[in-house]
């Protein structure tokens, strides 16, 4: 059983940082898409960045480039995000979410979710 449980958030002020971390379990890495998905009320849910954990290549959403990193350790199979240089707009409901990884990369839809963090900036 696919299990996914993550923790890490807060609040911060605009241009501090965060370390956002997802303990997984019951899947061989390997074989899986992992990453984190970020959903702000009243907007549709994102994926903020994603990667294979055979490690051919990182997803990250394009306002998140350059300040944010997703890094897997493969011993603890936990999935790091590290969050710097916040902004206002970085507000949002973060989630780990896994899933096998198909015949042409990751998937755009996933089936395991864990239960999400709250990550608030404030200006």
């Amino acid at each position: 059983q696919v299990q996914l449980v993550e923790s890490g958030g807060g609040s911060v002020q605009a241009g501090g940082s965060l370390l956002l971390s997802c303990a997984a379990s019951g899947y061989t890495p390997s074989t899986y898409c992992i990453g984190w998905f970020r959903q702000a009320p009243g907007k549709e849910r994102k994926g903020v960045a994603i990667i294979h954990t055979a490690g051919e290549s990182t997803y990250y959403l394009d306002s998140v480039k350059g300040r944010f990193t997703l890094s897997h350790d493969n011993a603890t199979n936990t999935l790091y995000l590290q969050m710097n240089s916040l902004e206002v707009e970085d507000t949002a409901m973060y989630y780990c979410a896994a899933d096998l990884r198909g015949p042409m990369g990751c998937p755009v839809e996933y089936k395991y979710w864990g239960q999400g963090t709250q990550v608030t900036v404030s200006s």
